[in-house]
């Protein structure tokens, strides 16, 4: 990977979509193949949101405010300071997305979009997570897709996870 500049930054990118899209696999792959950091917005969550999941309970708004207030904090020193990261984030809302700040220059909007009848297949096979399969069905009422204004990266999850980053990377412009 060519070196980063103060001209040219590397990226700060957001994966959103629903639970079981994909967000942390094409993650880590998306922010291994551009050489930055990778950040799961999973783990800034509180302890009580995460009881709250775990017991199948969707997070409103309020629950959901400081953990977006972390994450911008996250998303904004990244760019401030100039280094790279990938953020594998729910980012459901459009209002979530104006409190992440992802509208400022240097960062990139990626949105892993599928087939509900997928997605919950995946869900159902996954383990060792604290998101029940059952709270899919919320977060598909939820999704507010993103729309041009916010200059998404759109990808369909049907194709492996290799496959969805090379395509991403392309995408924004980067060397892979």
């Amino acid at each position: 990977m060519p070196e980063a500049s103060l001209e040219n930054p590397p990226p700060v990118v957001v994966i959103m979509g629903v639970c079981g899209c994909g967000k942390t696999v094409v993650g880590e792959l998306l922010a291994a193949r551009l050489g930055v950091p990778f950040a799961d917005a999973d783990h800034f969550h509180p302890p009580e949101n995460v009881e709250r999941m775990r017991r199948g309970v969707p997070l409103d708004d309020a629950a959901r405010g400081p953990w977006l207030d972390r994450l911008a904090s996250l998303i904004g020193d990244a760019v401030r300071e100039g280094r790279g990261l990938v953020l594998a984030c729910s980012a459901l809302k459009r209002s979530y997305r104006d409190r992440l700040g992802l509208r400022r220059p240097g960062v990139r909007l990626v949105f892993l979009d599928g087939d509900e009848a997928l997605i919950r297949e995946r869900l159902e096979q996954r383990t060792g997570h604290y998101m029940p399969a059952s709270l899919l069905a919320s977060q598909c009422a939820s999704l507010e897709r993103p729309t041009a204004e916010e200059r998404p990266v759109a990808i369909d999850v049907a194709s492996p996870p290799e496959s969805l980053a090379a395509v991403i990377v392309a995408a924004l412009g980067q060397p892979d």
